[in-house]
């Protein structure tokens, strides 16, 4: 399964209200981070396929979930779980850590 495009208005359904675990990716197309953790994300959502979502929010396109999260730099993610946020990363990380952070809400 791909990883999930989510919108401000796709959101909270997606994520505040997911049943499993979320990895949400805060991310711009306009940014080289960003663009280097994307095959990342990509490989995590078919990991962690039926285990945990795994989402990106473009944050020029969707100002408001970006806004409500303080997102300041990116890439910036955010793990949920039970719809609160149970971790956070910023900026380019190793897959390593994306993986401890899944595992530790699985």
């Amino acid at each position: 399964m791909p990883e999930i495009e989510l919108t401000d208005a796709t959101f909270e359904a997606e994520v505040l209200k997911s049943a499993v675990p979320v990895m949400v990716d805060f991310w711009a197309p306009w940014c080289g981070p960003c663009r280097m953790t994307s095959p990342l994300v990509e490989e995590l959502a078919k990991e962690y396929e039926g285990k945990a979502k795994i989402c990106k929010v473009n944050t020029d396109e969707n100002p408001v979930s970006s806004s409500t999260y303080k997102i300041t730099a990116i890439p910036s993610i955010l793990f949920f779980k039970n719809g609160k946020i149970a971790a956070q990363l910023v900026g380019l990380q190793p897959k390593s850590e994306f993986n401890k952070n899944l595992d530790a809400l699985l």
